[in-house]
């Protein structure tokens, strides 16, 4: 399915869409990806989704992308024997291993691995940074704290602890329990939440083993630290704001933000802006100004995707948040600011032939009559390669592999289609003026650029560039076999 704009829009599945109509109307309205939360739901019903979406994309003859977001480890207080407190300012309060019921001065926080890490001075955040606490002094089984800001504490409320890294594998039981069991189902691409360090990353991709690309959610401030390793061993990247804005002061997120996009883009690595984008329409159809700015603001930085997370799993107006961000997008896109933006921020990365290759595509492309770049790739990464370069001419990517095709339902600006195993160039040119036709992109009197490696179906070796008519009987009079 051809979209009017380039960066593609990721909508979480939950409640509010979870049969096959509504499915179909979020993926007819603009979605190309979905997300599975595993933090909700069993496997049973993950399955479920996972079955409609594919008959989805079968029925619409599109290839869609399937992000399964692993829960990754939760923190959280236990109980209190009588209800909800209020912790007031100033007041001592104090966390320990102890499972008994709490009250206003202590509740248990079953999890040794922060006690062991944390020092005197150090910030607990509770429910969502509602309640603030210093650390006073600390023992292996106990923190003493004071009350910086007060607040209702009540039943296994998250904990957030911004000063530190804290000793926690990335992947809980259950988190390894659930990626085994959506590799086996088939996702294209496994989220892995509160990464902290590259070696998070590379656990997690052990134990996928090819099955699906692995994208590391920044929400930690010890990731904004370690982000380029972090990059280095993904295949892609969320900027997940949420809790990113509870452990570090709300006004540095953006920047932030900013900086991650671009390093993303450098590093031809689709990146997923995500977290409260357009969280009013959980409950309105119409979205506010703010929100509708920040949607365009991850846009003209270069986003490859922006996300809805409850808007469209739990909201009153999935289809509308969805047609909101596609009308958002399509907007920004075509306003001359945009192209200007995305290529001042354009960073150059020349460093083989391939490199050399896509930048020499978009430049013909821009420079002459060229409707389209369509890039012939195997693991999908000439066409990321291509995307890194945002062209103003739309990409179309080309593939014999579904699998590929899904995984590159998220990067930039890339119109997948599946092709049949190549042998010959010539072949490969013919398939792809008639996809650029077929697809609506050019006409026969049209030109189109072809980037493709020879020997086919071997990623990696992209090593030709050809500039060819759309017309089937000119590429076959002028072509070499």
């Amino acid at each position: 399915m051809k979209r009017d704009r380039k960066v593609k829009i990721v909508a979480t599945l939950g409640p509010a869409s979870n049969d096959y109509n509504m499915i179909r109307k979020l993926h007819e309205a603009g979605a190309d990806v979905f997300r599975l939360n595993m933090s909700h739901g069993s496997h049973e019903e993950i399955a479920e989704r996972h079955a409609i979406i594919r008959q989805v994309e079968k029925d619409c003859d599109s290839p869609i992308a399937i992000l399964a977001d692993l829960q990754g480890p939760k923190l959280r207080v236990g109980t209190f024997g009588d209800g909800p407190q209020d912790l007031q300012e100033g007041a001592s309060f104090r966390l320990d291993l102890d499972k008994a019921p709490g009250d206003i001065n202590r509740v248990c926080l079953p999890h040794k691995e922060i006690f062991a890490a944390l020092e005197p001075g150090a910030h607990l955040l509770v429910n969502d940074g509602k309640i603030r606490l210093r650390v006073e002094n600390c023992g292996a089984d106990f923190a003493n704290c004071k009350v910086i800001t007060g607040g209702v504490i009540s039943d296994r409320k998250g904990v957030n602890v911004p000063d530190v890294v804290l000793p926690l594998a990335a992947l809980s039981e259950k988190d390894r329990k659930d990626l085994e069991f959506v590799a086996e189902l088939g996702v294209d691409w496994m989220a892995l939440s509160f990464v902290q360090r590259p070696k998070d990353v590379w656990e997690a991709r052990e134990l996928i083993n090819g099955r699906a690309a692995v994208l590391s959610k920044i929400e930690k401030p010890a990731a904004v630290t370690n982000f380029d390793e972090i990059l280095d061993a993904s295949d892609g990247i969320m900027v997940a704001r949420g809790d990113l804005g509870v452990e570090l002061p709300v006004q540095n997120v953006p920047p932030i933000q900013k900086r991650l996009v671009r390093k993303c883009r450098a590093a031809a690595k689709p990146v997923i802006v995500a977290t409260q984008m357009l969280e009013s329409m959980i409950e309105s159809p119409m979205p506010t100004r703010a929100e509708v700015s920040d949607v365009s603001n991850a846009i003209y930085e270069g986003a490859d995707a922006i996300m809805l997370s409850a808007e469209s799993a739990a909201g009153d107006y999935p289809v509308e948040a969805v047609t909101t961000m596609n009308n958002v997008a399509i907007e920004v896109e075509n306003d001359p600011n945009y192209t200007d933006i995305i290529e001042a921020s354009r960073k150059a990365e020349r460093h083989s032939v391939a490199d050399g290759i896509v930048a020499a595509a978009r430049e013909i492309a821009e420079t002459t009559e060229i409707k389209a770049i369509c890039c012939f790739t195997s693991s999908g990464t000439t066409a990321s390669l291509v995307a890194r370069e945002r062209p103003r001419v739309p990409i179309i990517a080309m593939t014999n592999r579904l699998g590929t095709a899904r995984m590159m339902a998220l990067t930039w600006g890339c119109y997948c289609v599946v092709t049949g195993d190549l042998e010959r160039f010539k072949q490969a040119v013919v398939n792809a003026a008639r996809a650029a036709r077929a697809s609506g992109i050019a006409n026969e009197g049209d030109q189109i650029v072809v980037t493709a490696g020879v020997p086919f179906n071997v990623p990696g070796t992209t090593n030709i560039l050809r500039v060819a008519p759309c017309d089937e009987r000119l590429i076959y009079s002028t072509d070499p076999e």
